[in-house]
């Protein structure tokens, strides 16, 4: 059953009771790398094995996500400066003990690459941040995997 979740802002990224950041540098320009995360997010189950959906709402002022395992949700896009920054709220999930979730994703030219940093910014009950936070190593992982098999789809897109 889907929940509203409390409404945050852009700060949140800073300020939220839990927040795990994870960082992976890739081959592709910044600029390809906004576009696969903001512009092309149908195709995100492509290259984050975790998404098994990801499509545009509302005419692209927001998401609906889908997580194997069967978490949806329901988002708004928060910020989208290309090249640079793109970050979400989570208004409606089913994900147990979630109060309130922002992620945003930096992107730094690091060379002829890119420093991707994604964070996670959550609230919400004590046994859900407990298992985030014993979770942490896991989702770093997904999070660099995710990011290198898109570095290799783009690099075969490019080529």
């Amino acid at each position: 059953m889907a929940r509203r979740l409390r409404p945050v802002g852009l700060d949140f990224v800073e300020t939220a009771p839990l927040r795990l950041v994870f960082a992976a540098e890739v081959a592709a320009p910044p600029e390809a790398v906004y576009r696969a995360l903001a512009e092309e997010v149908e195709a995100w189950p492509h290259w984050f094995a975790a998404v098994t959906l990801a499509r545009s709402v509302d005419g692209g002022a927001g998401r609906e996500v889908r997580l194997s395992g069967g978490i949806r949700f329901m988002e708004t896009i928060m910020a989208t400066v290309p090249a640079e920054r793109y970050a979400y709220r989570v208004d409606e999930t089913n994900a147990p003990g979630l109060h309130a979730l922002l992620e945003e994703w930096r992107l730094t030219p690091v060379g002829s690459g890119t420093r991707v940093q994604w964070t996670f910014a959550a609230a919400g009950a004590a046994p859900l941040r407990i298992s985030l936070r014993l979770g942490r190593a896991a989702l770093g992982r997904a999070c660099r995997d995710a990011v290198r098999t898109l570095d290799r789809r783009l690099a075969s897109t490019a080529a």
